[in-house]
């Protein structure tokens, strides 16, 4: 088949707005399917930046972590800047030897999820079916609203719109009758677009796209179906389901459905969002850490967070993971089950320095560590009194952690440090409660 042309997408400057762009009263008769949109804030940290700094706009701008700690990746980028190539996730020297005048500014986390919470505002205004889908993206179920307002294309219009006007940066909206071709269309077409993907279009538009532009179809899923044969959507959605099952187990079922526009999971309302599956913190160390002396003082502020973590959601936790990567990029992951639901300090900070002692025999130096907890229970929960444990220590340690917990929010994080971590500063003063912000991100 040729490769079509992309005729579908509307471009927001050349479709205005019915009614002076204000709601219409007319009634619509019932839509026959749902009406997903999944809105995409374009260039989202970087746009937000260049907002707030005229002097940068007409200018490459990349938003990156901080070199000199070996954060040093681009996290995005604005337009300008990817006409250069440069790319997510590469390294700032490399971006940098593609776009020589690139500006770099390091990420300011509250000032997005601000931004980030203006926009579910614009979107609540038209849906109470709202998910996000990280900082930048969320789907809207409209299809209740269209007997109000209009079409999907014309709701995905006004918010495009609205978010430029109110708000200063743009948005690309996909239209659909799922989830999963809303997320096509919203990648399909950018910057400031609207991309509308029916069930008369679909095998045009998505089927004649390469497979890894499918949601989770990810550079592994890639590699294999290519050595299969399989290269674009349409190919998956023809492949027999069988034969998907067979190589990518019961995932191949998925990947099946949604090629073939069968995706008919709901557009969850924010109350009812799934409640927090793991919580956890990682960071790649300013340098390699050396010896199990290193690792500790990582690993304890890791540990301090993540059970501060645990402690303000409420929850008790029973199965912890370590994650480490070393100097030359290999990682791996442990995890162990606790004898019994604890969100103490120190019983997770022994727990996984433990961990680690018992899984990384043959030491070679780690550039990044991380430590996560799940299997949560809440934290008034009964439980049965061991024999084996001292339950007066263990209260005098909640005791202990609640008050660290009052005093660090009071007088700053800093304000009380174990001692252990005063004897390498640079390892060990960093804050991830406040700096490493966690958007949890998920599809099912």
């Amino acid at each position: 088949m040729n490769t079509p042309t992309k005729k579908t997408t509307e471009n927001v400057f050349n479709a205005p707005l019915t009614d002076n762009n204000k709601h219409s009263q007319v009634q619509h008769s019932e839509p026959k399917d749902r009406v997903i949109l999944h809105s995409d804030c374009n260039c989202f940290y970087a746009s937000v930046e260049c907002l707030y700094n005229p002097e940068i706009r007409q200018k490459p701008v990349a938003v990156s972590g901080n070199p000199e700690n070996r954060h040093g990746i681009i996290l995005t980028k604005n337009e300008i800047a990817k006409k250069f190539g440069v790319k997510t996730g590469e390294p700032i020297w490399q971006a940098k030897q593609k776009c020589p005048e690139l500006v770099t500014v390091p990420p300011r986390f509250e000032l997005y999820k601000k931004f980030s919470q203006l926009t579910r505002q614009i979107y609540g205004e038209y849906s109470d079916r709202i998910q996000g889908f990280g900082l930048d993206e969320a789907w809207i179920d409209v299809t209740g609203s269209t007997k109000y307002i209009g079409s999907g294309t014309l709701i995905a219009k006004e918010i495009n719109r609205r978010i430029k006007n109110e708000l200063g940066i743009t948005v690309s909206v996909g239209v659909s009758f799922n989830k999963i071709f809303a997320k096509f269309g919203s990648d399909y077409k950018k910057p400031d677009a609207i991309t509308v993907i029916n069930r008369e279009n679909y095998r045009d538009i998505v089927w004649n796209s390469p497979a890894e532009d499918l949601l989770y179809v990810g550079k592994a899923t890639k590699k294999k179906m290519n050595t299969l044969g399989i290269r674009t959507i349409g190919e998956i959605a023809n492949t027999p389901i069988e034969y998907l099952r067979n190589n990518f187990g019961k995932w191949g079922d998925v990947l099946w459905a949604f090629a073939n526009g069968l995706d008919c999971s709901p557009v969850t309302k924010e109350s009812e969002a799934d409640s927090v599956k793991s919580i956890g913190n990682s960071t790649t160390t300013p340098r390699d850490l050396e010896n199990f002396e290193d690792v500790k003082s990582v690993m304890t502020v890791l540990c301090q967070c993540v059970a501060r973590r645990l402690r303000a959601q409420g929850f008790k936790a029973k199965v912890l993971q370590i994650s480490v990567r070393d100097k030359f990029l290999s990682s791996f992951t442990r995890q162990t089950t606790m004898d019994s639901p604890t969100n103490i300090t120190e019983h997770i900070t022994k727990t996984a320095l433990k961990l680690f002692y018992n899984s990384y025999t043959s030491f070679t130096p780690i550039r990044s560590i991380g430590v996560s907890l799940t299997d949560f229970s809440p934290e008034n929960t009964p439980s049965q009194i061991s024999l084996f444990c001292d339950e007066r220590k263990n209260r005098r340690l909640e005791s202990l952690d609640s008050t660290v917990d009052r005093l660090k929010e009071r007088f700053g994080n800093y304000s009380l440090v174990t001692a252990n971590l005063l004897k390498d500063p640079a390892l060990s003063r960093f804050n991830p409660y406040e700096e490493h912000t966690v958007h949890p991100v998920g599809y099912f």
